[in-house]
């Protein structure tokens, strides 16, 4: 019988091999194009998706770019506990990031959901609003994608219904996309 370790490490190996290369490129490509262009970044999640998102606007808005050169504008919807429960409790939690992308979003930004199900009303609202504006949309998400794949410009899915193992691969692809940037620092000049 193998152990917990090397069950989860099986399936976990099995789902990073899974990763789409092609919707990651997309994924770049998109990124590349808003810091050329100066748009702005934003990143938002629930729970455990919350925390990869504060972790990747951390990671990104800090280490994506060289040293000396302009960094990302990015910003995650997820860091305010203050603004998120505000407009849960004053508006209604399905609103929670679209109001935010209301004071703050503009045509040719760009949103990046991270999401186990796919399905949350309140990530299916903020790109309802994306669209609206025109910007582009990033869905990272489990199972089968849910809804935020049918908003999405590029979609990276860990086809699976563990939880623990869709967050685990999101944090890599995120922590992918932190060293694309760092690998290829020329395209950033």
């Amino acid at each position: 019988d193998k152990g917990t370790v090397a069950r989860y490490q099986e399936r976990l190996v099995r789902l990073i091999h899974e990763i789409d290369s092609g919707a990651f490129e997309r994924f770049m490509q998109i990124l590349l194009e808003a810091y050329r262009n100066d748009r702005q970044v934003f990143v938002a999640g629930n729970g455990g998706s919350a925390a990869t998102a504060n972790h990747f606007a951390a990671d990104f808005g800090k280490n994506a770019v060289a040293e000396g050169r302009r960094r990302f504008r990015v910003l995650s919807l997820c860091d305010s506990i203050e603004k998120v429960t505000a407009l849960a409790n004053d508006i209604a939690f399905e609103e929670i990031f679209r109001q935010q992308l209301i004071n703050l979003m503009r045509p040719g930004d760009v949103l990046v959901l991270v999401s186990a199900s796919g399905s949350s009303p309140d990530l299916v609202r903020a790109c309802e609003y994306a669209r609206e504006q025109d910007a582009k949309i990033v869905a990272l998400a489990g199972f089968e994608g849910g809804k935020i794949k049918d908003f999405a410009d590029t979609a990276l899915v860990a086809r699976t219904d563990n939880y623990e193992r869709i967050e685990d691969i999101h944090l890599i692809i995120l922590h992918m996309a932190v060293c694309w940037f760092k690998e290829h620092p020329e395209l950033c000049a």
